[in-house]
């Protein structure tokens, strides 16, 4: 029997918070990850780009993943980002995320490499091969370097029971409406880019995984549910009311501007890892003028 999909509607992907001295900041997490819960997401991820997974360290990774498993106890799914350009050590952490139980991988494009289709498709096989947890593929091609097309998503989720969802930024809207429009009923398609979780909505997508729900879970996700209801008037509203503060995650490079942010709401120290650097002044003036509504009432 083929896996059904992790999450319907909105999944934060989650910052790692790190004190001033670069530790990872566990009583932060904690904290990050109770707001999201009593905020209404649908689930959490965890080491995906938002989360800074590319410097995080083995032993850190397990500690994070141990972490909030035991924090959220079963309250909502938790999804682990264990994909990266190797496919040993995508193994090595796939394997370990379900050990601990994970209810679902977040496999990333391979970075660097530019596998050809055949390729990245070997890549998830050899994965899925290994463990049993349902995997969601992530298609960030501009962080990536490599695209994933419509037709090898789909050839995936044909081919492998456990491939249950995509999170498509591609941003190319032909590419996701094809994936859309052809998909198996077990394939979930969670918008990649906050901004174009209206538009996806509209043509069937399950929900998103978000930037700025890490600083807005309560009016994040009553965009997202009005839209999965068909209350497009209602999600309109919302997604221009929106529209500023999602935009604003995108000065700089993700996650810098929304740890900016969670900083000024007093939820983290604002410390990104090298090679990323906080914002210069400038831009985190605009970054917190567009969250300014919001953050007078948080």
């Amino acid at each position: 029997m083929a896996a059904q999909p992790v999450f319907r509607g909105t999944a934060p992907a989650l910052v790692t918070p790190f004190t001033r001295d670069g530790k990872v900041d566990e009583p932060a997490l904690r904290r990050l990850i109770d707001r999201q819960i009593e905020g209404g997401v649908d689930a959490l991820v965890v080491l995906g780009t938002t989360g800074e997974n590319a410097t995080i360290w083995p032993d850190e990774r397990r500690r994070i993943v141990e972490l909030t498993l035991e924090h959220v106890n079963g309250r909502v799914p938790v999804i682990v980002g264990t994909g990266n350009n190797s496919t040993s050590e995508s193994l090595v952490f796939s394997r370990e995320a379900a050990q601990a139980g994970a209810d679902g991988l977040l496999i990333v494009g391979p970075y660097y490499n530019k596998p050809p289709q055949e390729g990245f498709r070997a890549h998830v096989a050899a994965i899925a091969e290994a463990v049993d947890t349902p995997i969601i593929l992530y298609n960030v091609p501009g962080r990536t370097g490599f695209n994933i097309t419509a037709e090898t998503t789909l050839r995936l989720a044909e081919e492998i029971p456990t491939v249950v969802g995509i999170k498509e930024a591609s941003g190319n809207l032909a590419q996701i409406t094809d994936i859309l429009a052809h998909r198996p009923p077990k394939l979930a398609v969670y918008a990649g880019d906050d901004e174009i979780t209206l538009p996806l909505l509209a043509l069937g997508a399950d929900g998103v995984i978000s930037v700025v729900c890490n600083a807005l879970p309560e009016r994040f996700t009553a965009l997202v549910r009005a839209g999965l209801a068909g209350d497009f008037e209602q999600a309109r509203k919302l997604h221009f009311e929106l529209l500023p503060a999602m935009r604003a995650c995108f000065y700089a490079t993700n996650p810098i501007p929304i740890k900016a942010v969670l900083h000024a709401m007093g939820l983290i120290e604002d410390v990104v890892r090298l090679p990323l650097v906080p914002l210069d002044e400038a831009t985190r003036r605009r970054v917190l003028e567009a969250f300014e509504a919001f953050l007078a009432t948080a």
